[in-house]
């Protein structure tokens, strides 16, 4: 696609639906909070087999990890099916991030802390794409517009009367509660 040919707004193809949907959301921020929830909920209930040794790292408060886990593994997904709500979102992963320190094996060994804090951060600080505009002069057949190359001049296309609107006046007088009135302030009371 080049410069000079605007994205269509029409139903992407099934190959690109997925890349729209994720540009759409704060997607790595959702991936990255559940993969830190993952960790900070399974640490504590797992045990690690050395031959006839069994390694457990179960806490008193494997439950308080459980639920961190969980609630973060939720917020992940709330990120990706929810993006108005991305701010709350994010900062309640950033706080269950630094809850699960002392709960939960610090934060499921540094691992899902740091991915649920890298996530909450991007979360909080994603902004969805401004809207793309269509105006009528962006619609075209599809050709590049003349360029210098092919000795055309710049701003000597025909177009046609019909496609330009028809330029009015001001119709109306200035009262002292339009904004034309008063140097443009409006005094409203």
């Amino acid at each position: 696609m080049s410069a000079e040919i605007p994205a269509s707004r029409e139903v992407p193809k099934k190959a690109n639906r997925f890349k729209v949907w994720r540009q759409t959301r704060p997607f790595w921020a959702g991936l990255f909070t559940m993969l830190g929830g993952v960790p900070i909920a399974y640490l504590p209930y797992g045990d690690m087999r050395l031959g006839n040794m069994t390694l457990a790292m179960a806490t008193t408060a494997g439950a308080g990890a459980l639920i961190i886990g969980v609630l973060l593994i939720t917020l992940g997904l709330t990120m990706w099916f929810q993006p108005v709500v991305r701010v709350f979102a994010g900062i309640a992963t950033i706080v269950l991030a630094l809850v699960s320190i002392p709960v939960s094996n610090f934060g499921g060994l540094v691992i899902g802390f740091l991915f649920s804090l890298i996530g909450g951060a991007m979360s909080a600080s994603w902004a969805p794409a401004p809207p793309v505009e269509e105006t009528e002069d962006a619609q075209h057949d599809g050709h590049p517009e003349a360029s210098h190359e092919t000795g055309a001049e710049p701003g000597t296309e025909a177009v046609p009367a019909a496609v330009l609107p028809e330029q009015r006046e001001a119709e109306h007088m200035a009262t002292e509660t339009t904004t034309d009135a008063n140097g443009g302030r409006n005094s409203a009371g």
